[in-house]
C-alpha cells in the first residue's frame, strides 16, 4: 500500500514537472515568434478583404488594420512585420511576388492559400446565379482539382517559403464553413447549396492541413472558431451576398477576423 502511494506521488510529480516544462516551452516558443520577424502571406482571407478599414497603400490587394496579421503584430510586436497577402492572389502569386521579405532571420510566418486556385469566385458566382446542380457540379469540379493539382501547387508555395526562411515557424491557416444548416427564415441560397458550400470548404481544408503537416508547418483550423458564427447564424462573421460590394461576399467582417481567425492564430503561433 505504502508503495503505491509512494508510485502514485512519484508520477504526479513527474506529471507536473512534464506540464511546467511544457507551458514553458509554448512560452519561449511564442516569445520567439514576438521577438522575431513575422511575415504575413495569402489571400483575402489573410489580406483581410471585408473588414473594412483598408491600408491605401494595399491597393487592389485590400490590406486592412482588421486582418489577423496586423492584429496579431499590434498585439506581439514582432521585431519586424511584412504584410504582403494580397486578395485574389493564387499559390503563384505567392512565389512571384510575395516572399521578399522572408529571409533566415524570419521567426514566424502566417499563410492562407488555394481557395482561388480552386475557383473560389467562379463557384460563388455558378452557386448564387444558377440552381442547385449547377453549383453542385461545379463544387465536384473544384473538388477534383483539390485532388489532382492543389497539393502540387501548396508543395510549391510551402517549399519555397521553407527554402527562403528555413528557421521560421510556418502557420498554415484554413478557412470557415459558410452556412449553420437548418436554420430557419433564413433566405437567399437553398440547403442544397449551403451544404455543398460547407463540404467544399472542408474539402480544401483537408487537402491543405495534410500538405501543411507533412512540410512540418502548423495548421490552424479555424472553423471551431466559426461555428455558431456562420452565415444565417444569426451571428454571423461572415458576409453573405453583398450586391454593393460584391468581392467582400463570402468573406470574414471584422468581427470574424479578431474573434475568428485572431485567437487561432494566437494558439498556433
Amino acid at each position: 500500500m505504502r508503495r503505491s502511494r509512494l508510485s502514485a506521488y512519484v508520477a504526479s510529480l513527474l506529471l507536473a514537472v512534464g506540464t511546467a516544462l511544457t507551458g514553458a516551452g509554448a512560452a519561449q516558443a511564442a516569445e520567439t515568434a514576438a521577438t522575431g520577424g513575422y511575415v504575413a502571406l495569402g489571400d483575402s482571407y489573410s489580406s483581410g478583404l471585408g473588414a473594412g478599414s483598408y491600408l491605401a497603400s494595399s491597393g487592389d490587394c485590400a490590406r486592412s488594420t482588421r486582418a489577423y496579421p496586423y492584429l496579431w503584430a499590434a498585439a506581439n510586436s514582432p521585431s519586424t512585420f511584412d504584410f504582403t497577402a494580397c486578395s485574389g492572389a493564387q499559390t503563384g502569386d505567392v512565389t512571384a511576388s510575395q516572399l521578399g521579405p522572408l529571409s533566415a532571420t524570419t521567426a514566424l510566418v502566417s499563410i492562407t492559400i488555394g481557395g482561388n486556385d480552386a475557383g473560389f469566385a467562379n463557384i460563388m458566382q455558378t452557386c448564387v446565379l444558377q440552381g442547385d446542380s449547377a453549383c453542385v457540379s461545379r463544387i465536384n469540379t473544384a473538388k477534383a482539382f483539390v485532388d489532382s493539382t492543389l497539393p502540387g501547387r501548396l508543395d510549391t508555395v510551402y517549399s519555397a517559403i521553407r527554402a527562403k526562411a528555413p528557421s521560421a515557424h510556418v502557420v498554415v491557416l484554413g478557412y470557415p464553413r459558410f452556412y449553420k444548416l437548418g436554420a430557419s427564415g433564413c433566405v437567399g441560397l437553398s440547403e442544397t447549396k449551403r451544404r455543398a458550400l460547407n463540404d467544399a470548404a472542408d474539402y480544401i481544408d483537408t487537402a491543405t492541413e495534410k500538405r501543411a503537416l507533412d512540410h512540418g508547418f502548423t495548421f490552424a483550423d479555424v472553423r471551431p472558431a466559426f461555428t455558431g458564427h456562420e452565415i444565417c447564424s444569426g451571428s454571423s462573421w461572415m458576409h453573405a451576398v453583398n450586391w454593393l460590394n460584391i468581392s467582400e461576399s463570402y468573406h470574414p467582417t471584422a468581427a470574424g477576423q479578431s474573434g475568428g481567425y485572431l485567437p487561432v492564430m494566437d494558439a498556433a503561433a
